[in-house]
């Protein structure tokens, strides 16, 4: 069966695991705990050569890096698309994949591992600064996503697709870090969240992941 490596808290983990639930193609998931790259394991190194998570295994075929990952499954398995087939829409659904791996993700990580990570894993609090610094890079990320909504229910098109997974995953990780988006400055970007994060997909993991949060 399918295999996905790393731990269920990780964004790019989620974001391989809601591509597959949305696919609908069953796998296992084999918690490698993240560590600095240069300390992973000579065995992990072997399905992932960067030391990252996420990796995927299938049989003898393994790559890593969540998207690639999820480029691979497409092709793999290309029924329900989650990439648009005309080539602008699919450009900008890889530009908002990025963008979400980027900029939104540098701008939530902080948060995230200060109030989640610390706590769960180091038995430490947060330090507060640090959040509200890395925070104040927040308002214009969502002012750009907030536009680009437009009046449209996804991001590209009319279709949910892996732009939605990308961003969607950054969004859990922000509620998962104790923040939201205000729907009263960004009314159309708090209902997408909503929406996106409501799907079976997603409420899956986080529910797992907040299970985890708690046994901590």
């Amino acid at each position: 069966m399918p295999t996905v490596h790393g731990v269920p808290p990780s964004p790019f983990i989620r974001k391989a695991r809601v591509f597959l639930a949305e696919k609908g193609i069953a796998y296992d998931l084999v918690q490698v705990t993240p560590m600095p790259p240069a300390n992973a394991t000579p065995e992990f190194r072997q399905i992932s050569p960067l030391g990252k998570i996420p990796a995927y295994t299938d049989g003898d075929f393994a790559i890593s890096d969540s998207s690639v990952i999820c480029a691979y499954l497409e092709r793999a398995n290309p029924s329900p698309a989650l990439y648009p087939g005309d080539p602008k829409p699919y450009a900008r659904a890889l530009w908002f994949e990025e963008y979400a791996d980027t900029r939104l993700s540098e701008t939530v990580g902080p948060a995230f591992f200060q109030r989640v990570v610390r706590k769960a894993f180091f038995k430490q609090g947060p330090d507060e600064d640090s959040v509200k610094k890395a925070l104040e890079g927040l308002p214009p990320v969502l002012d750009y996503l907030e536009a680009q909504l437009g009046d449209g229910e996804y991001l590209v098109g009319n279709r949910f697709s892996i732009a939605d997974i990308a961003v969607g995953t950054q969004l859990a990780q922000l509620e998962h870090a104790g923040e939201s988006v205000d729907a009263a400055r960004w009314p159309k970007l708090a209902a997408y969240a909503g929406r996106i994060l409501g799907r079976p997909s997603f409420k899956e993991c986080i529910a797992q992941e907040t299970a985890i949060f708690a046994s901590m």
